[in-house]
């Protein structure tokens, strides 16, 4: 086990220099099936990287998406998105300019259309780094390249909360015109972004992801193909539209990173019929990535996902095989690290959004699915023997943003009668 603690909580980093794949200046023009700024050479951003401290171990590469795992975390490329994601003490904000300037000169995408960068609150803030040292050095950070910022804090000071800056939505770049017609294949889908965020794993999860050594007769891939098998990650999402890409470190921890092709599923179904001004428009390939730090004192376990699962309240099947609604992905996430605190939050495009038979919102229907997915108690192996357990909601936080809502909930593990 390392000595000194290592901070799990992520920061993570979203660009969005075009509303759409769609959109990019070269959308008619793709090389080998690819545009904007999946064009740019991995060099490159392996270049970018060194300036945020982290290094590529493994990329897996898809129709829409390129997903690259790190040495602390992940980064995926889109045509019109890129997305970092970095734990530790990396310096996130410190690849931003660079990434601006990569944008501009490589895929002819100066302007930027939106900006989103969040994280939880850290364990350890006094390790940080550069303006990670502080929310309010982050947020100046911004503010010094984006006029049109705006910073939040969801949840409890005193506990476990959520930051968040968000730019408002800029002036659409001048070559954003969508120069091909959509396929009958494809549709406008909400963008959709769900993180669970756990702290306080429990003890006999921790284990596994502490037990590759080096050497060993097998690889650090290996190994973390074998333990997402055996623990249940593979089975997240139906095996057959994944493509999974794990790593196991030395002493402990593990990250991975999978490909969704839910657009493959013929069960999928849309929370909306009405397509969503803010939606990417494409044949249906999102991403997960899970990343966990085991060390006791300071585990979390971080799941994030962008495939937009219906907020409904449709019968969910147990089976692995089957695409999971928002209730059943909360609930085979939650239960393969079963901790005793976690926070989730959802981030959905929010124009022309239906409601339910009740009249709520996708969001307030969220909260209802995260609240009734997380009360289902279980049995969960102690000390004293099997104690019954189950786990309830210490905070409900909706916000509306232009564009966007978000859903917020925090919950605490307890033992029920």
């Amino acid at each position: 086990m390392s000595g000194a603690p290592f901070e799990g909580p992520e920061k993570l980093l979203e660009i969005w220099f075009a509303p759409s794949p769609d959109a990019v200046p070269d959308a008619s023009n793709p090389v080998d099936g690819r545009t904007g700024l999946r064009k740019i050479p991995s060099s490159v951003w392996d270049e970018m990287l060194n300036i945020v401290r982290c290094q590529v171990l493994s990329t897996i590469t898809g129709d829409e998406i390129d997903a690259y795992l790190l040495s602390e975390s992940s980064l995926f490329v889109s045509p019109h998105r890129l997305i970092l994601k970095t734990c530790g003490t990396t310096l996130n904000l410190l690849g931003l300019p660079r990434i601006l300037e990569i944008a501009a000169t490589q895929a002819n995408m100066p302007s930027v259309y939106r900006c989103f960068y969040s994280r939880k609150s850290f364990m350890f803030p006094e390790r940080q780094l550069g303006p990670h040292r502080d929310w309010a050095q982050e947020v100046e950070f911004l503010d010094r390249i984006f006029k049109n910022g705006s910073a939040y804090t969801i949840g409890k000071v005193n506990g476990d909360h959520w930051l968040l800056y968000i730019t408002g939505i800029f002036d659409e770049p001048s070559y954003s015109a969508p120069s091909i017609p959509p396929s009958p294949n494809t549709g406008d889908f909400p963008d959709f972004t769900i993180e669970i965020l756990m702290s306080d794993i429990s003890p006999r999860i921790r284990e596994p992801f502490s037990s590759y050594t080096s050497p060993s007769s097998e690889t650090p891939s290996a190994h973390a193909a074998a333990l997402s098998t055996t623990l249940g990650i593979a089975d997240i999402f139906p095996s057959h539209l994944t493509t999974l890409d794990a790593y196991s470190f030395t002493p402990c921890g593990y990250s991975s990173n999978a490909l969704i092709k839910w657009g493959d599923d013929p069960s999928f179904r849309l929370t909306s019929s009405t397509s969503e001004p803010n939606g990417t428009r494409h044949v249906g390939e999102g991403y997960y990535t899970i990343h966990v730090t085991p060390e006791a004192g300071w585990s979390y376990a971080s799941f994030e996902c962008n495939v937009p699962l219906p907020t409904s309240y449709t019968p969910s099947s147990s089976d692995s095989k089957t695409m999971p609604d928002l209730k059943a992905l909360v609930q085979r996430v939650v239960s393969i690290f079963r901790p005793s605190r976690l926070s989730v939050t959802l981030f959905i495009s929010s124009e022309d959004n239906e409601v339910d038979k009740d009249g709520d919102d996708a969001i307030e229907v969220a909260q209802k699915v995260f609240k009734s997915a997380l009360g289902v108690p279980f049995d969960e192996e102690g000390e004293g023997g099997v104690v019954r357990k189950s786990y309830r909601r210490t905070d409900k936080i909706n916000y509306e943003f232009e564009g966007y809502d978000l859903a917020f909930a925090s919950f605490e593990m307890y033992n029920t009668p």
